[in-house]
């Protein structure tokens, strides 16, 4: 198990992401992104699961659309590179459902959770810690959970399944996903503490 874990910290090490300097200044940018929208606060999550709060998929589909396009250019560029994961179906449903069930529970993700804790979030700050725990349970029963993760259909991507269009294809998405941020309708749920109190006449 040990041997898997820095095995694991020897490959991310190695994919060259950057300077720190780089990799700090974008996490700085991300963060600053994340609070100035307020998709880190539990309301915001709870309110889009509750279908009274637009923000999060509004930002979803704007970022995703808007990296979309930057992203895959960059890469035919020779500036970026990212290393495609095998589609495994059992795995992504299993993982998927667990993830949802836990985002629902905890109110937040991977990227809003780290934001959360450098605010003083005790709650969050648990699950992180058990979400390192499940992290290292997961490495080291992965011999066993292995054949339940299904069919392994290979590195697809959306451009691969039109060759000769890939550009085009990244285009049409990207912006067809941008597009669907505004028409997203603006809800925005708000705290009790925000509402303001009817005038007494």
């Amino acid at each position: 198990m040990i041997d898997r874990i820095v095995h694991m910290f020897e490959i991310v090490a190695n994919e060259g992401h950057g300077s720190v300097a780089m990799v700090l200044f974008i996490g700085f940018v991300f963060g600053a992104i994340v609070q100035w929208s307020r998709v880190d606060k539990f309301e915001k999550i709870a309110g889009f699961a509750m279908l009274e709060d637009m923000t999060v998929p509004k930002m979803l589909f704007f970022a995703i659309g808007l990296a979309s396009i930057g992203l895959y250019f960059m890469i035919e560029l020779g500036w970026a590179h990212y290393h495609i994961k095998p589609i495994t179906l059992g795995g992504l449903i299993i993982g998927g459902t667990l993830f949802g069930i836990a985002m629902a529970i905890f109110g937040k993700c991977p990227g809003t959770g780290p934001i959360s804790v450098a605010e003083g979030r005790i709650d969050v700050l648990i699950g992180a810690i058990g979400g390192i725990f499940g992290g290292l349970f997961f490495t080291w029963a992965y011999p066993w959970l292995k054949p339940i993760m299904g069919p392994n259909f290979g590195k697809l991507t959306l451009p691969s399944l039109f060759e000769g269009y890939e550009s085009m294809v990244v285009l049409i998405y990207g912006i067809a996903l941008m597009a669907v941020a505004f028409l997203i309708p603006n809800i925005e749920y708000l705290d009790p503490e925000d509402r303001e109190e009817p005038a007494e006449i």
